[in-house]
Parts: C-alpha cells; sequence; structure tokens
C-alpha cells in the first residue's frame, strides 16, 4: 500500500514540475467571458438614466478587456485599452450614433425610456462582442495594446458587430427559457 502512495505521490510531483498550457481550456474561458460581459452589457442598456448606461458600458468593456489581456499575457495599460475602445466605436459610426442615442432617447419620458430599453441591450451587448472578437483576434496573433490599429480593424469589427446582434438575440431567447423554465 505505501509502495502505491509513494509511486502516487512520484506522478503527482512529475505532473507539477510540467508547464501548465495556458491555451487549454482557453476557448471555453474565452466564452465564458464573452458570454457574462455580453449579458452585463445588455443589462446596463436597461438602465432608465441616460447617458449613465454608456459609463458603465464603457466600464464593462474595459474590464473585459482587462481580463483578456490577462488570459493572454499581454501586460493591461487601462489608458491604452480605453483609447482603443473609445477608438473602435468611434470610428464605427452606425454603432456609436446608435448608442449614443439609444441612451439620449431616454430623455424622453415613457416612449423615450421604452425605446432606449429595446434598442440599447441590442446595441451595448453587440459592441461588447464586437471588442472582444477584435481583441482576441489581436492577442492570438501575438499583438498587444501597442500595436493595435482601430482603423485595420474596423471592417473586421463591423462584421462581428452584425454577428453580435444575433448573439444578443440568442442570449434573449435562452434567458427567456431560462427565466420561464
Amino acid at each position: 500500500m505505501e509502495e502505491r502512495t509513494v509511486e502516487a505521490s512520484e506522478a503527482a510531483e512529475a505532473e507539477a514540475a510540467e508547464p501548465i498550457d495556458p491555451t487549454v481550456g482557453r476557448a471555453e474561458r474565452l466564452e465564458k467571458l464573452a458570454k457574462n460581459h455580453i449579458l452585463a452589457s445588455m443589462g446596463v442598456g436597461l438602465v432608465p438614466f441616460p447617458l449613465v448606461d454608456m459609463v458603465a458600458l464603457f466600464g464593462i468593456q474595459l474590464d473585459m478587456v482587462k481580463k483578456l489581456s490577462a488570459e493572454y499575457d499581454v501586460p493591461f495599460k487601462q489608458e491604452c485599452g480605453r483609447s482603443v475602445i473609445a477608438s473602435l466605436l468611434g470610428g464605427f459610426i452606425p454603432a456609436a450614433l446608435g448608442s449614443a442615442a439609444a441612451s439620449i432617447i431616454k430623455f424622453i419620458p415613457i416612449i423615450g425610456q421604452a425605446a432606449g430599453a429595446v434598442t440599447m441591450p441590442v446595441v451595448a451587448g453587440a459592441s461588447t462582442y464586437a471588442i472582444h472578437k477584435v481583441f482576441v483576434q489581436h492577442f492570438e496573433s501575438g499583438g498587444t495594446f501597442l500595436d493595435l490599429d482601430p482603423v485595420k480593424v474596423k471592417a473586421y469589427f463591423s462584421e462581428q458587430f452584425a454577428k453580435g446582434k444575433k448573439v444578443v438575440a440568442d442570449l434573449k431567447t435562452e434567458q427567456t427559457k431560462t427565466t420561464t423554465a
């Protein structure tokens, strides 16, 4: 019996000595990270106070980028993260105008709040999805915050934003099924 314990102990030591591959389970971690931040973004879209939702959304997206940089062992620079996110959203005029308009429309009592509650979660979730995809692609290729050019990823961001709308719709359906079950 003692012999098995020694063998098990030696096997555990040998296993511990092997470097852990950070890519093992990465796809699942990234999917969970994206889903959590997209859902949080959608929730922030329901905040009835104009522009507060935009500030909260930016914070959620920055937190997601920080966690992505940790996943890829890329040093996180908050100012660079803010700048890139702002550039991505600012460079993508329809998305930026859509979310700003969805937020500002909430100033109109009842009708504006209802319209904002429908529009803002979709824009917030889809933009979070697109930002996630842009950073994952960039970090996968060995990029850092310093060499990410928002102008060069504009088309990819736009494509991912469109896909993000479907992801948001699917998440809404999934959440509805979960809450009604």
